[in-house]
């Protein structure tokens, strides 16, 4: 299974949301709170060509962007894949 990343900001609703979908799915994934972690949010913006807003996750190498993104993939069976590479 691929590694899976997560960089989030305290009491964040999106992240909360991204993170209950893998926890359901029961992937172990590592997270980065960068509220008060500058170098970690410009790791994040850097990974993520510049977007700023949280969550920003990735599986593997690939960037997968937000929530919302998350929530396509797996609407669509695209994450179970992703997942399994």
């Amino acid at each position: 299974m691929p590694r899976v990343e997560i960089y989030t900001k305290f009491l964040c609703p999106y992240c909360a949301r991204a993170k209950k979908l893998l926890d359901g799915k029961g992937i172990q994934y590592d997270e980065y709170e960068i509220s008060m972690d500058t170098e970690k949010r410009a790791e994040m913006m850097q990974r993520a060509n510049g977007r700023h807003t949280v969550p920003q996750i990735f599986i593997g190498d690939r960037h997968i962007g937000g929530s919302d993104d998350l929530a396509e993939l797996e609407r669509n069976g695209q994450l179970d894949p992703l997942l399994a590479d």
